[in-house]
């Protein structure tokens, strides 16, 4: 089990930043870059994955719940999951188009993505041309036949994070104009998980028993709001309360550094802020069902 980072003792830094932890995962299914002739035709289905459909050469017909859309060559479909939709070559002619398929578990991203309505975007589009460089370099990596598996793997997942990020940049720009009030709610929410991430890490950095009683009621009064606000903002984006939140954050953080053998529980509780280990062990079994003991002694030895 790989360990976390290891703070520096106080009073050696001259300057930090803390960039925003990133626990994100990604599944990616079914991508393909197919050429199809004037026959093509393939039956409506539906998946629980976001689909992203780019056409490259020629005309499509894409039907999504229902509605057709005349996809041409440029164009960039976004169907949502649970959507049932076919396709069709268009005036009897071939096409060549790009798709992926994905799902993330970024609950922001998510309720972002679901506020948009649209499905088609034309060339012309903010979020087509924001990543349509990346979908060519998508496109491109397939070529590479010198390059190994895990290369080729860790590629395609270094441009699909970066495509994520320029669609998160075009789509909110998109929203904010679209959906004024419900986009400040999903950025207010953003501020809201940062800051207690930012709780974690000033816990963590520290290194030792904490005597703050610093919280959500602090971050909400930081950001100008009532705490009962900051609360249900919170859970209206991510589905459960700030609370729940950064309990699972320090739930995390404390299997990683269990899994360190060089690190005794007592130390481990004193580096997420707790005043005595007997104080972590009850939350934490109260968090996993089990004490921290006894989780460090059902982890798989090093091989």
């Amino acid at each position: 089990m790989s360990s976390t980072y290891l703070p520096p003792a106080l009073g050696e830094s001259v300057h930090e930043v803390f960039y925003p932890d990133v626990q994100t995962t990604v599944n990616l299914f079914a991508i393909h870059l197919r050429s199809v002739g004037a026959d093509w035709d393939y039956p409506a289905h539906e998946h629980p994955q976001y689909e992203l459909n780019y056409v490259t050469e020629g005309e499509q017909y894409m039907t999504v719940d229902g509605k057709l859309y005349i996809q041409k060559a440029g164009e960039l479909l976004l169907i949502p999951p649970g959507s049932i939709h076919s396709s069709l070559s268009h005036k009897g002619k071939g096409f060549t188009y790009f798709c992926m398929h994905f799902d993330i578990d970024d609950q922001l991203f998510l309720s972002l993505l679901a506020r948009i309505k649209q499905v088609l975007f034309d060339a012309d589009s903010p979020v087509t041309r924001q990543i349509e460089p990346v979908l060519r370099k998508l496109m491109s990596s397939a070529d590479n036949r010198a390059a190994s598996t895990m290369v080729q793997r860790m590629q395609l997942q270094s441009a699909v994070f970066e495509l994520f990020g320029h669609l998160w940049e075009a789509v909110s720009q998109e929203a904010a104009q679209l959906f004024t009030d419900g986009y400040e709610k999903i950025e207010l929410a953003h501020q809201i998980r940062n800051r207690l991430q930012g709780l974690v890490s000033q816990q963590f950095k520290q290194g030792r028993e904490s005597t703050s009683h610093y919280g959500i009621d602090d971050i909400a009064a930081e950001l100008g709001i009532s705490s009962s606000h900051c609360n249900r903002v919170f859970r209206q984006v991510y589905g459960q309360s700030p609370r729940v939140y950064l309990s699972e954050m320090v739930l995390h953080e404390a299997k990683v550094l269990l899994g360190n053998p060089k690190l005794s529980v007592q130390n481990i509780a004193a580096m997420l802020g707790y005043k005595d280990i007997a104080h972590f062990s009850r939350q934490f079994k109260r968090w996993s069902g089990i004490s921290p003991t006894r989780y460090r002694l059902e982890q798989p030895a090093p091989e």
